[in-house]
């Protein structure tokens, strides 16, 4: 049996938080009311908050519910829930130092069909901007599952990035960079569901391959030791690409800043900035317009290799 997809995943595990953690409350601006379980609907009316096609408003009784001593959890697409709500993101919860777990569907492309209103490739860029906040995104569903019951049972800013796409297997979600796969040679750092794309793009390139599901902040002290100089003292600079599901370079200043002290040679590798795909077609058309499909990483990858 397959596993289930993340965001189906993510309703299920929300009901489960709900019924162990009196603190947790769910607020939703319509879109995921009619996808929880009703019976966990009905146990708890009075945390599961629908405030209608409201996303400010979502962001905003959230912020007021952490006020309370609350733990909630907000959900929408994530243009509406990033872009839409930024302000009260920024005010109402970072400004009065309060937490969120805000959880997001529709992924860069995944909403193709939908056309730009349901696109937000630049989501993380802008949390990330802000201070205070943890960014993961999880590669596979139980990996959804792992960050969200650790964030609930915090009381940080954490922003969740679900996907429609997902890698076959889960890996380890502790905020560090692992090294998937040796083949020796430049370091290439795959976010979240990435990562079997990125493997499919390398095989038999002389390569590392390490993965991550929180890019911010981002592992500084993980990238250096992958990319450490030679025990022989020699020069050779840190040669590091970086592949994130999201606008191309969000990294790129963490990165820098972890090999500030060094020569390094880095490609970056996303969403493209330069040009909107005005199309619509399947998210796998959307990943070979951005060159994200295995087929275009190989391209972009074997280029800046040689």
């Amino acid at each position: 049996m397959s596993a289930p997809a993340m965001r189906e995943r993510f309703y299920d595990q929300v009901g489960r938080l709900l019924d162990d953690d009196p603190r947790v409350a769910l607020v939703l601006a319509v879109i995921g009311a009619s996808a929880v379980d009703p019976a966990v609907a009905r146990r708890h009316p009075a945390r599961l908050i629908d405030v209608g096609i409201r996303e400010q408003t979502m962001v905003g009784v959230a912020g007021g519910l952490a006020l309370t001593g609350m733990r909630p959890i907000v959900h929408t697409y994530a243009p509406f829930l990033v872009e839409r709500a930024y302000e009260q993101v920024k005010l109402d919860l970072g400004h009065q130092d309060v937490g969120a777990v805000l959880v997001s569907t529709g992924a860069s492309y995944d909403a193709s069909s939908a056309g730009r209103t349901h696109q937000a490739p630049a989501d993380v860029a802008l949390i990330s901007a802000l201070p205070g906040w943890t960014v993961h995104v999880p590669g596979h569903a139980d990996e959804l599952a792992a960050v969200l019951t650790a964030a609930a049972g915090s009381d940080d800013r954490v922003y969740v990035r679900m996907s429609s796409q997902s890698n076959d297997r889960a890996y380890a979600t502790d905020g560090r960079l692992h090294l998937v796969r040796d083949g020796g040679g430049p370091l290439v750092v795959a976010v979240g569901p990435m990562l079997d794309p990125v493997l499919a793009a390398t095989t038999g390139l002389g390569v590392r391959v390490a993965s991550t599901s929180t890019p911010h902040p981002f592992d500084a002290p993980g990238l250096r030791a992958l990319t450490a100089a030679p025990s022989d003292g020699s020069a050779a600079p840190a040669e590091v690409v970086v592949v994130e599901p999201y606008l191309e370079g969000t990294s790129a200043a963490a990165v820098a800043a972890a090999l500030a002290d060094r020569p390094s040679r880095v490609l970056h590798v996303g969403v493209r900035r330069d040009v909107e795909v005005r199309r619509y077609g399947t998210p796998k058309d959307h990943a070979a317009a951005h060159g994200l499909d295995p087929t275009g990483l190989r391209q972009r990858i074997t280029g800046w290799l040689r």
